[in-house]
């Protein structure tokens, strides 16, 4: 097919085992009031784009009446499975609602191809497959979606390769269930962006955020403006992906697992939020910015580059699904220990720099492995680590900085000795801050990116029954390690610590 038509639509009407082939070699196809392309009926219906070829296809704002075929709604409607393939490019154009849409399986194989819809753009019912080619989406609804929600075994999306960009009003990316990536260059911007979120952090005393209460957003049934959403399971195995989001950067119900990859996230809210389980393998992961960086009932990291900023909790480990998206925690959020909840660190090298809590936990806190860094609260009402039940260490090494209001040290049964020191004065940021042995030897040293007066450290060169130096800019002092954890705050073991001086002790209000 090749030419232009200016009123027109092609209508694919065949038996349920036809396959169809329709090869667009410069075709430009503008239908006024109804889908320019309609596969009615068919087994399969490929639509092939010809090498060098450039092609169009747009349907008007307003449909005739159609009682029989009332549900299409869209400038490519396909009833049956669809493919697009080939090397030519194509353009899509929804002014009526979407874009590109197949009420069974579409696969993109190959191809250039640029969807733009009043409505979501790319959808798939059953499933969205892309293999390859280079995809640009911009939607006032969702970028890429797969809905089927009555059937487990669909409603998934796979991308395994290709550029991938999407703007979209709301969600950039959506599958009913399962979501999988793998070696595809992937860049989403949703709701607008981070810049449009109403997230804040409190510096008041337990630090909740919430959303204002003149957002719209002001429950979990207001419009989602997530990156990457699904019901079922994410998984990450490699490539790259970059998130700028309103809300959420990348959203489970269920599990993620990041196996290996870039992953780069600016959000408004959580940046990586599951609510059953959180696994970080391999690969980079960078939060520039967020409300929550990493948030799941439970957070495994077990390599890898994990970089943090958040304006509350760096890695939050809690109970239940998520609403700390709309009102915060209180009274919507209640997290209750239990042993599904837990932020467990083995390896890799971990970066947090959180107005509330570094390191949170409702419930335990294991280190086993890994250098972990944490630039932690600059108000009393937060600590650098922070946890209901116990912490243990048992390998690497962490410095946390932060204050010393809620500070708790690592639980006594832990394996590797730590510190935790509160200063007598305050100390800038810049300022750099050193442990050495008693022969003068630096065992740790680090320089605080925010102001600070408590330090919790953890090495397997500090020993029980040595004795240590620690200096915080002009401020030296001398630790006798008498036990494995060693601590000079008041209520500093557990249960959110206490003030220095006998404040007030327990946590969260």
């Amino acid at each position: 097919m090749s030419g232009s038509i200016t009123d027109g639509h092609i209508v694919v009407e065949a038996d349920d085992t036809s396959k169809v082939q329709l090869v667009f070699n410069g075709l430009t196809l503008t239908s006024s009031d109804y889908s320019a392309l309609y596969v009615k009926n068919a087994d399969k219906v490929f639509v092939t784009l010809a090498k060098g070829t450039e092609n169009k296809i747009a349907d008007g704002s307003a449909y005739k009446a159609n009682s029989e075929d009332s549900n299409v709604d869209s400038a490519i409607f396909s009833k049956s499975d669809l493919t697009i393939n080939g090397s030519g490019s194509l353009t899509v154009e929804g002014s009526m609602s979407h874009a590109i849409v197949s009420k069974d399986d579409l696969k993109i194989a190959s191809g250039t191809i640029t969807a733009t819809s009043v409505g979501s753009s790319i959808c798939g019912k059953d499933s969205v497959r892309i293999a390859d080619g280079t995809i640009t989406v911009t939607s006032g609804g969702d970028g890429i979606k797969s809905n089927n929600d009555e059937d487990a075994e669909k409603g998934y999306i796979y991308i395994g390769g290709g550029k991938i960009t999407v703007k979209s009003d709301t969600d950039g990316i959506q599958a009913e269930t399962t979501f999988v990536a793998e070696n595809a260059e992937i860049s989403i911007t949703s709701g607008g962006g981070s810049e449009n979120s109403s997230k804040t952090h409190s510096e008041s005393f337990g630090g909740w955020g919430h959303w204002d209460n003149s957002s719209t957003a002001s429950s979990e049934d207001s419009t989602s403006a997530k990156g990457i959403k699904a019901s079922g399971d994410i998984d990450i195995k490699s490539g790259s992906v970059t998130i700028d989001s309103a809300d959420d950067s990348v959203h489970s119900n269920s599990n993620i697992t990041i196996t290996d990859g870039t992953l780069s996230v600016t959000s408004g809210d959580d940046g990586i939020h599951a609510d059953t389980s959180l696994i970080i393998n391999s690969g980079k992961v960078t939060i520039t910015k967020s409300y929550e960086g990493l948030e799941s009932s439970a957070v495994t990291i077990n390599g890898g580059e994990v970089d943090v900023t958040a304006s509350d909790d760096g890695i939050n480990c809690g109970g239940g699904s998520d609403s700390s998206a709309m009102g915060g925690r209180m009274g919507q959020n209640t997290f209750t220990a239990n042993s599904d909840v837990y932020l467990k660190i083995t390896g890799g090298t971990v970066r947090v720099n959180s107005g509330g809590d570094g390191l949170d936990s409702n419930n335990t806190i294991s280190i086993e492995g890994g250098t972990i860094y944490v630039d932690g609260p600059t108000d009393n009402g937060n600590a650098a680590v922070d946890y209901e039940v116990s912490a243990t260490i048992s390998g690497g090494t962490l410095i946390a900085v932060g204050t010393s209001g809620m500070a708790e040290a690592f639980s006594e049964d832990s394996t590797q000795a730590s510190i935790l020191y509160a200063f007598s004065s305050n100390h800038s940021a810049g300022e750099k801050l050193t442990l050495k042995s008693g022969t003068g030897e630096e065992i740790l040293s680090y320089t605080a990116a925010k102001s600070f007066n408590a330090v919790n450290l953890s090495s397997a060169d500090i020993k029980s029954g040595e004795t240590y130096t620690l200096t915080a800019g002009s401020e030296s002092v001398t630790i006798e390690m008498t036990s494995n954890t060693y601590s000079n705050v008041q209520g500093g073991m557990g249960m959110g610590g206490g003030m220095p001086g006998g404040g007030m002790p327990g946590g969260r209000m």
